[in-house]
């Protein structure tokens, strides 16, 4: 089977093209079937003298992955051709995709756009609907487990620690509980209670939440709190982590990841047809130019000097580009809200009570006062364009929801713009002033006396 460098030729009957990636437990390789052209995906597990209890497990494991698949026919879960269980090893052939796991659109610098998320999402649904029809829950969804070809279909994978609800789960199956990546996890999933479809569509709601924002919903420095959080604590809004959401998400995401199994999706097809109906409300357009142009405008500006790119990513989902009229009233005093942006292009009048504060023009910020206050979000000023500007309105709500890195960065900068502020407004206010009295220096009267006026 192997080469004398260590490379594998053949498995089985199978020729080796090339290796696609290694496991904790397994390797995959890309291959060739015997008389044809057709390449399949192998997964290769080789069990060990040395570690018999692992080799039980994995030859377990490898034998629930084999008879699930060969039972499960849907154009959105890899298919099983073959598998062969050796003495030393044993390999599974299924279906290539060629494409990249979902895993690669999760960054937030790399999200896919809205159309496609929720069209990848809907497509998930029905096929876990189909499994669970056949009496299988995957209970490890998540990105690197479903697989994009190039026409945009997901292939859900590696159901290797899938639960046949058709058979018993004794005493020798229990070495499977609790398995899946804890962040997917449902509540009762890691309560280590009985499951059903019900815990993938929670793993769904997850991945679709993550797809759409960039970070998951419940984020924790360990791992006890991160279980505290997925049993007791509520999901933030997406549309307030992303303004450019359609609101209709929210309750969509919220009985996904519902904590009541009475009010959470029963099926995946309640699931897809809540998705498909909020879906209309969403550009088709690809969005990717528009973002790297509106990326490329704001590493320009000095406001963001000193954010490094992936903040400057998050900042892009969590504001909302306006172009702006000339002579349009951006904020009001009197009002109360904690809005603020900056403008990108163009200039703006800062005035109160008729009176003109200041002009200002690119990469100057508005309306930061209401939002550093920690109490007292009422408009002391108002803010009117003076030509047609390009205004970056900041969703402060979303920006409490990002990264500790985000936030750091614009309460650093916003106090430094406030203190530059105020140093001018305290030369224009010297200027109009009188003349100040002139005291002698402190060294006239000693240390002592120095540090006692001190």
């Amino acid at each position: 089977m192997e080469h004398e460098t260590g490379m594998v030729e053949k498995i089985g009957k199978y020729e080796i093209i090339r290796s696609l990636g290694k496991g904790a437990t397994a390797v995959v390789y890309l291959a060739r079937t015997p008389g044809s052209n057709r390449q399949v995906a192998i997964k290769l597990i080789r069990f060990s003298e040395e570690n018999a209890a692992m080799s039980r497990r994995l030859r377990k494991l490898f034998q629930t992955e084999d008879g699930i698949g060969r039972r499960l026919d849907h154009p959105n879960i890899v298919k099983i051709y073959d598998a062969v269980v050796e003495k030393d090893h044993a390999y599974l052939v299924m279906e290539y995709i060629e494409g990249a796991a979902l895993d690669k659109f999760c960054a937030i610098n790399r999200l896919l756009p809205m159309h496609r998320v929720t069209g990848i999402i809907f497509k998930c649904c029905l096929a876990l609907d189909h499994a669970f029809k056949n009496g299988v829950v995957h209970r490890d969804i998540k990105p690197a487990n479903i697989l994009i070809d190039a026409n945009d279909e997901p292939k859900i994978t590696d159901f290797g620690l899938a639960l046949n609800l058709g058979k018993d789960t004794g005493p020798e199956s229990t070495f499977i509980m609790g398995v899946g990546s804890p962040a997917y996890m449902s509540p009762e999933q890691v309560k280590a209670y009985p499951l059903n479809q019900q815990t993938d569509l929670y793993s769904l709601g997850i991945l679709l939440f993550q797809l759409l924002t960039g970070r998951l919903p419940f984020r924790a420095k360990n791992a006890a709190q991160l279980v505290y959080q997925i049993v007791n604590m509520d999901a933030p809004s997406v549309s307030a982590l992303n303004p450019h959401l359609p609101p209709g998400l929210d309750p969509i995401i919220a009985k996904a990841l519902e904590k009541d199994l009475y009010n959470r999706y029963r099926n995946g097809a309640q699931f897809a047809k809540d998705l498909s109906a909020v879906r209309y409300q969403m550009l088709e357009e690809d969005q990717t130019q528009q973002d790297l142009t509106h990326f490329e405008k704001l590493r320009k500006l000095g406001f963001f000097t000193e954010f490094e790119d992936i903040e400057l990513w998050e900042v892009l989902r969590i504001s909302v580009w306006r172009e702006v009229a000339a002579k349009v009233t951006l904020i009001r005093e009197g009002d109360k809200d904690r809005r603020f942006g900056i403008v990108v292009d163009g200039f703006v009048e800062v005035s109160t009570e008729g009176r003109v504060i200041c002009r200002l023009g690119a990469s100057e910020v508005v309306g930061e006062m209401a939002f550093l206050h920690p109490s007292d979000n009422t408009r002391r000023a108002t803010v009117v364009t003076l030509e047609p500007t390009l205004f970056l309105e900041i969703n402060s709500s979303a920006l409490e929801l990002s990264a500790d890195e985000v936030r750091e960065r614009f309460h650093k900068v916003l106090l430094t713009k406030v203190l530059e502020r105020l140093r001018d407004a305290s030369k224009m206010l010297a200027e109009m002033g009188q003349t100040a009295v002139q005291g002698s220096s402190p060294t006239a009267y000693g240390h002592g006396h120095a540090l006692e006026l001190l």
